[in-house]
């Protein structure tokens, strides 16, 4: 009953009135999703297709997301052969994963083999051992050992982003030689810019750029014409190494070398774009310790991720807290000690997050060397006491129009100038620290600097308190 209503539902559904995928805010249409579940519950496959056929492989990615687990796999499919496993490199990793394990692996090997050699590398890495040998088995050899090869080299590294699909000419041929042998040749790479120039060991020696060649003779030879100042990066180089390569020389296309300098691959922009904001992603979260959580977690996958750096978080106000503890018969002769000291402590600690963030940064994309580690630990002691000093005036005047007190206003304004200098010194001296003890500081260093900020404005507004009112 419920598939012919819906078959019912579709009939009246004119595909010249099919909404617009997306919405001016570049969401998700829900009108135009609605439509294409009713489609997927008549189970038929011709109008599914004719539905999907307008969109890239990107979008289709996004309307995996937005489905649920059973229209994702109903979807597929129904798109059956004219699905495109490019568009599982597009979806959160937990659904692809989820998918992966849904689907045949005889799908799964028809699907990789259309797709580029980096787009079947980011399918298969997560696919277990077993399943994964089964589906290369499926490949033809050359295919398979391409994919092998990638595969061995470790996660996160140039190797395994790498497209093992290039042009390689040897320098003795001319422009009309590799024109020539470009037009004849089937297994040209479907985009690429530039063309490499190898010898029969296939050792680099040097690139031709598409719109160079395009401008030369066709008796002109490549080696006169080729640029001798190459640019390569060791396929064990960790990816986010490459990515600044691309950064510092504006490159859109990278030969991948093995250990003998031999070419094995080329990096090109698409996959560093996407290297680019996954190693930003990845450092955002870990400032925040939710590890490599994803939108499409479930509940026990997210508690997983943050409760480790939670129970750290946990330890640290404990520590803040046995400070508290010290000065309890000084709050307690004064109650206006514990409305304000959390604002000493508050204001210390974002603060400290504010050099500490650009500090983790400058770590990240190597900006922060020896040339200018002493500017930068300068300039962020002075802003730590010159906000120290700006934020000292205003609450010193607020707590001494809040509680009549002079006194204590100069307390918590004294108090608010150590944690803030506290502040500055720890946010840049303890990522350097973890930098260098070849801990990664965007993992660590929120719970210390934090742990610093507490410790250190709870004591020093206390303190200063009890010696200020004789109270110690």
């Amino acid at each position: 009953m419920v598939q012919e209503n819906a078959q019912s539902a579709v009939q009246d559904v004119e595909f010249s009135d099919i909404p617009e995928l997306r919405e001016e805010d570049d969401q998700i249409n829900r009108e135009w999703v609605d439509q294409l579940v009713d489609l997927i519950a008549t189970d038929d496959s011709a109008e599914v297709k004719t539905f999907m056929a307008p969109l890239h492989a990107a979008d289709v990615g996004d309307v995996l997301e937005v489905l649920s687990s059973s229209d994702r796999m109903g979807l597929i499919t129904l798109l059956g052969d004219e699905f495109d496993y490019s568009a599982l490199t597009e979806v959160d990793d937990g659904i692809r994963l989820e998918l992966m394990d849904e689907l045949p692996n005889a799908d799964i090997a028809r699907g990789v083999q259309e797709l580029d050699s980096d787009d079947a590398v980011y399918i298969l890495e997560d696919i277990e051992g077993s399943d994964q040998a089964e589906i290369l088995a499926q490949l033809p050899t050359f295919e398979r050992l391409a994919l092998r090869r990638s595969l061995d080299f470790p996660d996160e590294t140039a190797g395994r982003r790498m497209q093992t699909d290039f042009i390689a000419i040897p320098p003795f041929w001319t422009i009309g030689q590799t024109i020539d042998y470009m037009r004849d040749a089937d297994d040209l790479p479907d985009d690429f810019y530039q063309i490499y120039v190898v010898d029969p060991s296939y050792n680099l020696l040097g690139t031709l750029a598409l719109d160079r060649m395009l401008r030369a003779k066709r008796p002109d030879s490549i080696e006169a014409i080729m640029n001798n100042n190459v640019i390569d990066v060791a396929a064990e180089e960790d990816q986010e190494e490459a990515a600044r390569l691309f950064e510092r020389y504006d490159l859109v296309e990278l030969a991948v070398v093995d250990d003998s300098n031999r070419m094995v691959g080329v990096l090109t922009i698409d996959d560093i774009v996407d290297v680019i904001q996954e190693e930003a992603g990845e450092d955002i979260k870990r400032l925040a310790g939710v590890g490599d959580e994803e939108i499409s977690d479930n509940v026990w996958d997210a508690l997983r991720s943050r409760v480790t750096w939670l129970m750290v978080n946990l330890v640290t106000a404990v520590l803040a807290s046995l400070v508290i503890a010290q000065f309890d018969a000084t709050i307690s002769q004064m109650v206006a000690l514990a409305v304000l000291m959390p604002i000493v402590a508050s204001m210390g600690g974002n603060a400290g997050t504010q050099a500490m963030t650009v500090t983790v940064r400058a770590l990240s994309t190597k900006e922060l060397d020896r040339f200018n580690i002493r500017r930068l630990i300068t300039r962020e002691v002075l802003v730590g006491a010159l906000n120290g000093v700006i934020f000292a005036l205003i609450i010193g005047v607020v707590a001494t129009v809040w509680f009549s007190s002079p006194l204590l206003g100069g307390v918590i304004g004294v108090a608010m100038v150590i944690n803030m200098f506290a502040a500055g010194v720890s946010g840049i001296l303890i990522p350097i620290a973890l930098d260098r003890l070849n801990i990664d500081p965007a993992v660590a260093s929120t719970a210390f600097v934090t742990t610093v900020t507490d410790v250190v404005g709870f004591f020093a507004f206390l303190w200063l308190a009890g010696l200020a009112f004789g109270l110690l």
